[in-house]
């Protein structure tokens, strides 16, 4: 399994409603796409800490991440959301239970 996991700082004038929108944009449009095992999408609560939203993406495989990365519905979503509303982003994945095999999970 990996796991994708994204931080983001939004731009100044992002309210927290547009936040809110955000957030269900995430679920609704990256859900679409078939190599998404899992999702998990919010906002911090931490009022001092710059890193407001994230999301955590699980695949099955680095194969299937790469064909998130290039799935159109992905780059729509980062073009529409993800560009005009954060100014800086931190991304990590990280593989769990390597040499596990999925079928027997």
């Amino acid at each position: 399994m990996i796991y994708h996991i994204v931080l983001f700082k939004l731009n100044p004038e992002v309210t927290p409603e547009k936040l809110e929108t955000m957030m269900r944009q995430t679920r609704t449009q990256l859900l679409k796409i078939g190599e998404v095992l899992s999702l998990k999408c919010g906002k911090n609560i931490d009022p001092k800490s710059n890193w407001n939203f994230f999301l955590a993406v699980e695949f099955e495989s680095t194969e299937k991440l790469a064909l998130y990365r290039d799935s159109a519905l992905h780059l729509k979503y980062v073009e529409e959301v993800i560009k005009p509303n954060t100014c800086e982003r931190l991304a990590v994945d990280y593989e769990m239970e390597p040499g596990k095999d999925i079928r027997y999970s």
